[in-house]
């Protein structure tokens, strides 16, 4: 989702690879060990959560994490829980990353120290204060000070423990000043409107039997004005911080007022500071990116470059493929897969990714000797392919593996075949059979998929296949293996090793469980292989033992004509999948309306006796599921469905406004006779939630063009005001999403992408010029520094690295141009970069050292 800027986009996305923690403090008992689970949040906003560990103090995890972040942030916070059955789960230690500082973490592994988490330092949310310092002449003609201060709202605090009732608390500090005045209690919402105003004396008129104010505390520099937000709570434990912000009050100057938004901040509750790992510590791997993507045309010179140089089509290319733009990226990035997952998605996007992969395989394959290694490398090509296989295959994966690796996660059968890990309770040769049943099982279902196989990948793999049978043409089975080494050893056995990875499963496997996989695995990779020697393949004697079940002609057969199958020319259309695939469930809070025959609107669900208006207690726990087919909510996970909604009958899918419930991360699913409420967990599910289903409904005939963004309420729209409960909506539909869910991508922002990895390693492509002169000029031995790139032709590699450096400092000078335009227009305490807004300082920063506009 992106943020609009004056025609920018701004995307937001992490990727997080969360390892493991270490010295975490013993539980004070007896047991010692605790069962540890992971969480990610968005300041105070749950993300995602690992599996729990049970009965360590040094928890692996190895989960990965993947969203793309749809709202502002300050920190990203990780916490590690302590798990009670009988209690509320107890908090041991979290690492919270400032947004500023999280491309000094970039894409490595960090040992984060875990620190204490405190209720006076967990604040998040914003407050805007408006304040003014008038004159006021008293009855008896003396002249005073008084400070009006106006609390006017918050948005975004957070929610403690599932509920938030804020109000604000106000003070004047300074010498024998502690009066503190009060907001009212808005109740169930974290973006309350308070519109209170306070009066506060600053300086009190001169009284004869009194004697004046010292000159310090009548000093307005020295006073300060505190507003402290809480919720307010029904237990026993008092009302819970939300933060503060403290003004003082030399900000009035001249003009004595003052009118900003703040930032809420910690409280400083003068607890001393823990020493690194007494908490423990957490390792993490955070890659976090963030795209200003401007309109289309912005991005055409270095787009035609891309897509015009990269591939044999119907248009200009370069000769070789090396001297290509595409090319050129993949050799400067330090790592070939930060270029491969841009590259592959704009190619997609455009429908070129078969001539361009079949281009680079193609060069790849002719500079390869010996054909035992061929595609064995981590080389641009087979980055490509896998990124392109891990897109277009996510679905094929699912219908094809998905149910029996839930069967093995859920069943937990011994398998362990290795005599010296072997349980005292355990039978070598039941787990053998175990084994072998589900490999029997996995292979018989990868081999008879072929008909399944998407288009794109059976046309990527007829085009291996050619080239590999050319270039090696004494070997017979080069044409199997070529495909054979993608298909199941980059795609299949990699998806059974990790099915958390490729969205099989949510989290890592057991320990036993992954086990299990990790040996199917390797069964499956040497079974796909067709080497010539089998045994040779396995370093353990056990693995060898246990391969002669499968050490049959009829596996090699198999393996042969579904290779074939994959790999042929001149596919048939891809067939809509019969079987109903599960998309995505979860368990989220609904209530539904429904329209009758007169059009008017009655509560499918209950009211909460004695209530008069629509509220909260309407809303109910249920779990949904969405499949390719339909989607469908229950009382509880695994019971039958109480409401089934077949895909064609979702008209639209839509935001809701906070305002209808009070509310957040809300969205309607729009039917012909009654509308669903949903209100997901938290920002990021809400989004997928929303994305998903409207990518399955995209192409339903029936598809509104309007919606209504709030809710039907007191015998109004609340948006539009109308009346009618069936009046036409308001506000045009979210459009233009492909139908295939797989392929949504967004052709700019890999563009900017792209441009970005261009910038980043500009100093390389200035080498790779320099090398081009020197091969050229020269044409003898290459100068060590040089020997890096593949330079195939010197003069037309020159060429292409003259017109994208010129598209990426036209780019540059453009972003350049808009951070200039928009440190000029931005002020300093408006709602979008509220006064304590760190990242913001640090730009004004970076901008101060080029620019004399002040703020």
């Amino acid at each position: 989702m992106a943020v609009e800027e004056e025609g920018l986009r701004v995307f937001q996305s992490v990727k997080i690879k969360i390892g493991e923690a270490k010295n975490i403090p013993p539980y004070p008992g007896p047991n010692k060990m605790r069962d540890c689970y992971c969480t990610v949040n968005l300041d105070q906003e749950e993300v995602f959560r690992t599996k729990t560990i049970e009965k360590s103090l040094c928890p692996f995890y190895g989960e990965d994490f993947y969203c793309e972040i749809p709202r502002s942030f300050r920190h990203l916070s990780f916490y590690i829980f302590d798990r009670d059955v009988f209690r509320r789960d107890s908090s041991i230690g979290k690492v919270a990353v400032k947004k500023e500082d999280l491309q000094k973490y970039h894409g490595k592994d960090h040992w984060f120290p875990l620190q204490p988490v405190c209720a006076d330092s967990e604040v998040q949310g914003k407050v805007h204060l408006e304040l003014r310092l008038s004159e006021v002449i008293t009855d008896s003609g003396v002249i005073c000070h008084k400070l009006a201060t106006r609390v006017l709202e918050c948005q975004d605090l957070p929610i403690v423990n599932g509920q938030c009732d804020p109000y604000a608390a106000v003070s004047l500090l300074g010498p024998s000043r502690s009066e503190a005045k009060k907001t009212k209690v808005k109740r169930k919402t974290n973006n309350p409107q308070f519109d209170e105003v306070f009066f506060f004396e600053v300086t009190k008129p001169l009284s004869y039997t009194k004697r004046q104010f010292d000159v310090e505390e009548d000093d307005v520099d020295k006073l300060a004005l505190k507003v402290d937000l809480w919720t307010a709570s029904n237990l026993k434990f008092g009302d819970e911080f939300l933060g503060e912000v403290r003004v003082p009050l030399k900000v009035l100057g001249q003009s004595g007022v003052h009118d900003a938004w703040y930032f809420l901040q910690p409280r400083d509750n003068g607890n001393k500071s823990v020493k690194a790992d007494e908490l423990g510590s957490l390792r993490l791997n955070i890659i976090y990116t963030e795209d200003h993507v401007f309109p289309t045309e912005h991005y055409n010179p270095l787009r035609d470059l891309l897509l015009l140089q990269s591939a044999h089509v119907e248009c200009v290319c370069v000769q070789p493929v090396s001297a290509s733009a595409a090319h050129i990226l993949g050799e400067v990035c330090r790592e070939k897969q930060e270029a491969a997952v841009p590259l592959v998605r704009l190619f997609l996007h455009y429908g070129k990714i078969v001539p361009f992969l079949s281009a680079i395989a193609h060069a790849e394959i002719n500079r390869t000797q010996d054909p035992n290694t061929i595609f064995r490398g981590n080389s641009l090509t087979s980055k490509c392919i896998d990124e392109t296989m891990k897109l277009a295959g996510m679905h094929y994966l699912r219908v094809t593996l998905k149910p029996i690796i839930d069967e093995i996660c859920t069943d937990h059968k011994p398998c362990e075949i290795d005599p010296v890990k072997l349980k005292e309770s355990e039978n070598l040769d039941t787990n053998r059979e175990n084994l072998r049943q589900y490999v029997d099982r996995i292979f018989n279902v990868i081999t008879s998929s072929g008909v399944s196989c998407p288009t794109v990948m059976c046309d990527i793999f007829f085009s291996l296949r050619e080239s590999a049978a050319s270039r090696f043409q004494v070997d017979p089975d080069v044409r199997y293996t070529a495909v054979s080494s993608f298909i199941f050893l980059r795609f299949f056995a990699p998806a059974i090793l990790s099915p958390n990875l490729f969205h099989l499963r949510p989290h890592h496997p057991d320990p036993c469980t992954s086990r299990t996989l990790t040996l199917i695995s390797k069964t499956i990779q040497t079974l796909g292989s067709l080497a010539k020697s089998k045994s040779a393949n396995f370093k353990e004697s056990y693995m060898a033992a246990f391969y002669d079940y499968f050490n049959e002609q009829k596996y090699a057969d198999a393996v042969k004509n579904f290779l074939d199958l994959i790999s042929s020319s001149a596919r048939w259309d891809q067939k809509s999948i019969e079987t109903p695939i599960m998309l995505k469930e979860g368990s989220v809070k609904l209530v539904s309306k429904r329209f009758d025959a007169k059009g008017s609107g009655r509560f499918m669900i209950k009211r909460a006796q004695g209530r008069n208006r629509f509220g909260l207690k309407n809303f109910k726990k249920r779990w949904f599921r969405l499949t390719n087919h339909k989607f469908t909510y229950h009382k509880t996970k695994g019971e039958g469905a109480l409401c089934s909604i077949p895909i064609e009958n979702i008209l639209a899918v839509e935001r809701l406004e906070e305002e209808s419930f009070k509310m957040k991360n809300m969205f309607q699913v729009i039917q012909p006779e009654r509308v669903l409420y949903i209100q997901a967990n938290n920002c990021v599910e809400a989004r997928d939630w929303i994305d998903i289903l409207t990518k399955v409904s995209q192409c339903n005939r029936k598809r509104l063009s309007t919606y209504h963004p709030s809710a039907y309420l007191n015998g109004h729209w609340l948006c539009c005001k109308l009346s009618a409960d069936t009046a036409p909506g308001c506000t045009p539909c979210t459009g233009g999403l492909p139908a295939n869910i797989q392929l949504d991508v967004d052709g700019d922002r890999e563009t900017e992408r792209i441009y970005s990895l261009y910038s980043t390693y500009m100093s390389k492509l200035v080498k790779m010029q320099e090398a081009c002169g020197s091969k050229s000029v020269y044409d003898g031995p290459e100068q060590e520094e040089y020997s890096t790139f593949v330079i195939d032709d010197p003069q037309e590699t020159y060429k292409t690295l003259r017109l994208v450096i010129s598209a990426v400092q036209t780019l540059e000078q453009q972003h350049m141009q808009y951070k200039r335009d928009k440190f000029r227009k931005t002020k300093y305490g408006s709602q979008e970069h509220p006064i304590g807004d760190q990242s913001f300082q640090c730009y004004i920063r970076q901008q101060s050292e080029s620019s004399t506009y002040s703020i």
